[in-house]
């Protein structure tokens, strides 16, 4: 094998196609762009969604809502489900995930308690934010609430 005996696998490079080149050429006179007309031009194509000047179907839709981008989103948790754990537990984001009580959540910003429910025993309960009713429940059970800001995603300066 020498360098000049290389050349890429037959059938592996296809030929450009000619076009413009003469009658005789078979690709000549429209070059392959048919008649004329728009498509004949360069950058002769309408826009996307365009209907031949009737109302475009984006157009006639209602539109309706608002999605925030920058919406804090919470995995929840209610009192109902803390109920089952035992006495004197640290509950965290992690404890609960790893015992497939709460699902991770699409741009995440915690953990929150919410009050649906009764809770009997006596509980850590670490999350990022609690409702009122789980706050005053998780407490009269003999349990403590701590706010932590862990699982929020770090400014970019």
């Amino acid at each position: 094998m020498r360098i000049n005996t290389l050349q890429p696998a037959e059938g592996s490079v296809k030929k450009t196609k000619r076009v413009g080149r003469g009658i005789g050429s078979g690709h000549g006179k429209m070059s392959t762009r048919g008649g004329k007309g728009q498509t004949a031009r360069s950058g002769g194509r309408p826009r996307i969604a365009f209907e031949g000047g009737q109302m475009p179907l984006v157009r006639k839709i209602p539109k309706r809502g608002f999605t925030q981008r920058s919406k804090k989103v919470y995995a929840t948790v209610n009192l109902e489900v803390l109920n089952n754990l035992d006495k004197g537990s640290v509950v965290t984001f992690d404890f609960l995930f790893e015992k497939g009580l709460v699902k991770e959540v699409k741009n995440n910003y915690g953990l929150k308690v919410l009050g649906k429910g009764k809770v009997a025993v006596a509980l850590t309960v670490k999350a990022d934010k609690f409702s009122v009713t789980a706050k005053k429940a998780i407490e009269k059970a003999g349990g403590t609430c701590e706010i932590v800001n862990s699982s929020k995603p770090e400014k970019k300066s």
